[in-house]
C-alpha cells in the first residue's frame, strides 16, 4: 500500500496537467467576437507541405488505404496538390511548383515537410475580410483569391493567429 501511495505521489503532477496556452498578437483583444454577418464553419482541410509528392501520395494511398486525387497543378499559387479524402475532412499535400513557390521556402526551413496551414470554411468571405481588417488581423493578400477547391479564400497571418497559418474558404 505504501508503495502504491509513493508511486501516485511521484506522478501526482501529471494527474492535473496545466493547460498549455499559446499567446496571440498584442494587437488582438480577447473580447472581440465574430461579426454576426458571417459564421465560422467546419474544418475543410489540413495542408501538409511535402518534399516528395509521389512518395507522400503513395504512403497515404498504399500504406494507409486512403482515397487520393490525381496531382493538381495550381500555378497561380505556386503549388501542386493532392487531396487525401478522410471522409469528414481532407488533407492537402502541397509540393512546390517552381522556385518561387511559397512552399519551396517552407521546405527549405523544414526539410522533411510538415503542417503548413489549416483551412476553415466561412459563410461570407467578403464580410469576414472586412470584419477582420477592422479587428486588425493581418490578411496575406489585398484581395480574395480563388483557392485549390475553386472557391474564394484568404490567408490570415500566423502571428495574429497563435502561430498558425489559417486559410478561410467560402463554403
Amino acid at each position: 500500500m505504501a508503495r502504491a501511495t509513493l508511486a501516485v505521489g511521484c506522478f501526482s503532477k501529471f494527474l492535473n496537467p496545466v493547460p498549455a496556452v499559446r499567446s496571440f498578437s498584442a494587437s488582438q483583444s480577447l473580447h472581440q467576437v465574430a461579426d454576426p454577418v458571417w459564421n465560422l464553419g467546419q474544418l475543410n482541410h489540413v495542408a501538409i507541405a511535402v518534399p516528395d509528392l509521389k512518395k507522400s501520395t503513395a504512403f497515404y494511398q498504399n500504406i494507409l488505404g486512403a482515397q487520393v486525387s490525381e496531382v493538381v497543378p495550381l500555378p497561380e499559387h505556386g503549388v501542386s496538390v493532392v487531396f487525401v479524402n478522410l471522409g469528414n475532412t481532407k488533407m492537402e499535400l502541397l509540393h512546390p511548383l517552381g522556385n518561387d513557390s511559397p512552399i519551396a521556402g517552407f521546405l527549405q526551413k523544414n526539410k522533411a515537410g510538415g503542417m503548413h496551414h489549416i483551412c476553415i470554411e466561412v459563410d461570407n468571405i467578403n464580410a469576414v475580410m472586412m470584419d477582420l481588417k477592422k479587428k486588425k488581423i493581418r490578411i496575406l493578400s489585398e484581395e480574395v483569391k480563388i483557392g485549390a477547391h475553386g472557391k474564394p479564400v484568404i490567408f490570415l497571418h500566423p502571428k495574429d493567429c497563435g502561430g498558425v497559418l489559417i486559410e478561410l474558404e467560402q463554403a
